[in-house]
């Protein structure tokens, strides 16, 4: 996929601060941009919320998983999405993965 950014005079120094980050941690400029808008939008989210935004799961579907885990399992959300077939163990683990990122 290519996406192209058109950004104005004044905003030029947040292309220079991405360059520099990009540089420090050897990757490349749509990485840096990519991870930056990754931690903006899923900061503080939950693992539902994650899935839904990975348009792996529906909201219903984290609703049931809710539900289930409120009437005595001791599972976690994840397991019980993948337990019903809704999602796969690897979609949970990358969801994990964004979420501990941030925090």
């Amino acid at each position: 996929m290519q996406v192209t950014l058109y950004f104005a005079e004044e905003d030029e120094y947040l292309i220079r601060l991405v360059d520099e980050k990009a540089r420090k941690e050897r990757r490349s400029r749509s990485s840096v941009v990519l991870s930056i808008l990754e931690e903006f939008f899923e900061r503080g989210k939950k693992l539902g919320e994650i899935l839904v935004d990975l348009r792996v799961v529906s909201p219903r579907d984290v609703e049931e998983a809710l539900q289930i885990q409120q009437n005595g399992t001791n599972k976690l959300i994840g397991e019980i999405l993948v337990e019903k077939g809704i999602v796969d163990k690897r979609e949970v683990e990358r969801a994990l993965e964004i979420q501990n990122r941030f925090r």
